[in-house]
């Protein structure tokens, strides 16, 4: 018998989101983190884009948000050197919930130990091979080196992935030379905040709120007249090597300061400092037989804010997948999916994070021409949507199998409010167990009758909807739609349809 059914190499966002996913379908992980305690360095302030509607649906969003200290901000983010305002619209397509990832690391980890997942803090894994039925991994504990064996072995490890190195897997790309330095700290009393959010810093002058550049790197203040806290973000070319776990100070955040803007800045108490550099990494695969990798292991962006919803979505995609697998019922291929889906995600994240560098570090004119007409284009409702879409990952379609599909089939489930007989639920109500779903819209009982011979593995509801979008949609347990049948489609080609869809995500029935 194997240790556990899935080894878990790192216990970042990535690692504890897998843990709890594959917990939550019934499957053994097991958690090898090369930390004794839980790291405090403030990676990531916070989550943004699709990933807080998947929480929401499976009912954790409200525990998020109320370890925010934060009020929510408004939806209004950085892209490449311009800005993404989304207030101007009723319904903003991105989202952000300022979570420091300490915190977020800790809620996550209360989530998978709640349902009762094995980490192992202080057990660093030194080795990986693997046959046909196991993989077999050397791990250096506090009691002395021992070793485990699983049914799969995901790294979740990070940019400097060993489980990606163990097993063969390219990961090719650009490091860009540049730090990133991002602090929140309060202003001692000779610094004053204006009505604008710019600063008047003595012996210096006022520096304008928002972005400022100079031929030394970019400099960028965002601040309140009511609160003495300030954000406070700078960027400037180095060849320097830093140690991701070596923590940024206030003097290096005072020093870039000086050096970017040649201002003398006076610095208070420091809430978050953090310093990260840039990278555009794709692993060429997310599969090497009973070896999977997943987050930072699996891809790096070169740009804020997109990191961890990418992550994390991963992580969600290749829960059920893996345990479809251990379960006995997972259909030729599905596995695989995982890698053909989220390298596709992930692509695409890239070409908007690398569109960003191309707008970010050109100085001459020709590029603040780009930059001003980019900006001009973004107050336009459609070009903004298009942008909020992309930045929060909600523009994904997966293939689907087969021809003709509905328009929704690969898509993230919108969060339908639904009538039944026992009240009003929801989408989002309906997956927090993480089990796939026919949600049947139309009371079609043709459709019901076709899914019979599944239902110990897919959950089937009726209910009703305003405007629905579909008579029938099939939800997986990542929240994406694998099937839909259009408003009146004939049951004959309806049914078999669904059988069809049925057998490709949810194996024989």
């Amino acid at each position: 018998m194997t240790d556990a059914d899935v080894i878990v190499v790192g216990a970042g966002p990535t690692g504890l989101m897998l843990a709890g996913e594959l917990r939550l379908a019934g499957v053994r992980p097991l958690v090898l983190e090369r930390q004794p305690r839980r790291r405090d360095t403030p990676k990531a302030g916070g989550l943004g884009g699709q990933i807080l509607q998947l929480l929401g649906y499976r009912g954790l969003l409200e525990r998020f948000e109320a370890a925010c200290a934060d009020p929510v901000p408004a939806p209004r983010f950085p892209f490449g050197g311009v800005h993404l305002d989304f207030t101007q619209l009723t319904d903003s397509p991105m989202h952000a919930l300022p979570l420091p990832q300490p915190q977020l690391e800790r809620l996550l980890d209360d989530r998978a130990c709640e349902l009762g997942v094995d980490i192992r803090r202080g057990h660093e894994a030194t080795g990986v091979s693997q046959d046909d039925a196991a993989v077999i991994v050397d791990v250096r504990g506090p009691d002395g080196p021992h070793r485990l064996t699983a049914r799969y072995l995901v790294g979740c490890d990070g940019a400097r992935s060993r489980v990606r190195d163990w097993a063969g897997i390219p990961f090719p790309g650009t490091a860009y030379p540049e730090v990133n330095r991002l602090a929140q700290v309060t202003l001692p009393d000779p610094v004053t905040v204006l009505a604008d959010g710019g600063l008047t810093v003595p012996g210096f002058g006022t520096i304008r709120a928002g972005f400022t550049r100079t031929d030394r790197g970019l400099f960028a203040v965002g601040a309140s007249p009511a609160s003495k806290v300030v954000s406070l973000y700078t960027i400037e070319d180095e060849t320097t090597e830093y140690d991701d776990d070596a923590p940024m100070t206030v003097p290096e955040l005072q020093d870039s300061v000086r050096r970017v803007l040649g201002a003398d800045l006076p610095v208070g108490e420091p809430l978050r400092l953090s310093r990260f550099t840039f990278k555009a990494r794709q692993a060429e695969r997310y599969r090497d037989g009973r070896i999977l990798l997943a987050g930072d292991a699996a891809h790096l962006f070169p740009a804020t804010g997109v990191a961890l919803n990418a992550d994390m979505l991963d992580a969600v995609n290749l829960a059920w997948k893996l345990a479809a697998d251990v379960h006995g019922w997972a259909p030729a291929g599905l596995l695989d999916t995982y890698h053909d889906e989220r390298h596709l995600a992930a692509a695409r994240t890239m070409l908007h994070t690398q569109a960003q560098v191309a707008l970010r570090r050109a100085h001459d004119p020709a590029a603040e021409a780009l930059r001003a007409l980019f900006q001009e284009l973004l107050v336009d409702e459609q070009p903004l949507r298009r942008m909020g879409a992309a930045l929060s990952g909600a523009d994904i379609r997966y293939p689907m199998p087969g021809p003709d599909h509905h328009a929704l089939a690969g898509t993230f489930a919108p969060d339908l409010t639904l009538h039944t007989d026992q009240g009003t639920t929801s989408v989002a109500g309906l997956l927090r167990t993480a089990r796939p779903v026919l949600l049947d819209l139309a009371d079609r009982p043709d459709l019901r009758q076709a899914a019979q011979d599944w239902r110990q593995r897919v959950e089937v509801h009726t209910a009703k909807t305003d405007d629905r979008p579909a008579d029938a949609l099939l939800i997986r347990p990542d929240g994406h739609i694998a099937w839909a049948a259009a408003i009146d489609e004939p049951a004959a080609g309806a049914a078999p349809a669904l059988r069809e869809a049925l057998s490709d995500w949810f194996g024989a029935p």
